[in-house]
């Protein structure tokens, strides 16, 4: 497997895509829910949380209250966009990988 940088970048994006989907998922059935509880179901250290939180707070995927996390309204529309664009990315990948020889 390539290590070039652009590759490792592609893909320790996808893997942050991963673990917000898996993360706003866990929220959603367990909402409201804290750092901690998210630390624990998910098996991830605190600060990968917290960083992960704030980037779906970002985008408007969840909003932070005292009792903790809840996802917003956005939730389908995001589902439905990555599930768009991973369509998308794929296709791309398949191009390329047809004009590489064999």
């Amino acid at each position: 497997m390539t290590n070039t940088v652009l590759f490792q970048r592609t893909k320790d994006e996808l893997i942050l895509v991963e673990r917000q989907i898996r993360m706003l998922r866990i929220a959603k059935e367990n909402q409201p829910i804290g750092i901690i509880r998210l630390s624990e179901l998910m098996n991830l250290p605190n600060h990968k949380v917290r960083y992960t939180l704030r980037l779906l707070e970002r985008d408007g995927l969840v909003i932070a209250t005292a009792d903790g996390a809840v996802v917003t309204d956005r939730y389908e529309e995001f589902l439905d966009e990555v599930g768009r664009d991973l369509k998308e990315l794929t296709e791309t990948m398949d191009r390329i990988r047809k004009r590489l020889p064999d």
